[in-house]
């Protein structure tokens, strides 16, 4: 029989995958962490860097897109 391949994780066969336990203990969540002690601008400017791109038909720059949203406003 040919061994299956994780397609999903490569932390498949630990003990208990799904729980947050094991998602955190893997670093899970590190890049929210650091974008949220980030300011707003910066983190607009590292999306633009990376060049990461809509997946619509016209694949708009998704950095371009985050900086039109008016910043400091509630609601």
């Amino acid at each position: 029989m040919t061994p299956l391949t994780p397609v999903l994780s490569r932390f498949w066969d630990e003990p208990e995958p799904w729980t947050m336990q094991t998602y955190r203990r893997h670093d899970g969540y590190r890049a929210l962490e650091r974008a949220l002690a980030m300011p707003p601008d910066d983190v607009i400017a590292l999306v633009k860097d990376s060049g990461l791109r809509g997946r619509g038909g016209a694949g708009f720059p998704t950095g371009t897109k985050w900086s039109f949203i008016p910043q400091g406003t509630e609601g």
